[in-house]
């Protein structure tokens, strides 16, 4: 079975050529299609008011908060989510030995040896425990 970067990748070019195809095939509606959105954008955010160094500014802004907040999401979420399903297994079952268990699988490779030389945390928390 193909891993999901290929998976993913596979999907993004094929709606990549897809819209190239149907650029290819319908430039104007595809030109009329962009205007219109560019259009909603500027009148839905009251662009059309500002000078242009005004626009570049507010445009920039926004794309660094938005930048920041997909990579934090692709970066964070995972984990959370990860996080949160160990605590909703635990509440539904109760058994702490299973909650430890699953948090043990998410352990990166790279604290392996500090686990192996007893270097973790003496309470609870996040960190390597013995057993």
């Amino acid at each position: 079975m193909p891993d999901s970067a290929i998976l993913a990748t596979a999907l993004i070019l094929a709606a990549a050529s897809a819209l190239v195809v149907a650029a290819m095939l319908y430039p104007s509606a595809m030109l009329r299609w962009f205007q219109r959105k560019r259009y909603q954008y500027e009148v839905t955010f009251s662009l059309y008011m500002l000078t242009s160094t005004e626009k570049f500014i507010f445009n920039s802004v926004l794309f660094l908060l938005l930048s920041l907040l997909i990579i934090a999401a692709s970066l964070y979420l995972p984990e959370h989510l990860s996080i949160i399903a160990s605590r909703i297994f635990y509440y539904y079952s109760g058994n702490e030995d299973a909650h430890a268990s699953l948090a043990n699988k998410g352990l990166p490779e790279a604290h392996a040896p500090a686990q192996a030389h007893g270097a973790g945390l003496a309470a609870n928390g996040r960190g390597f425990m013995e057993p």
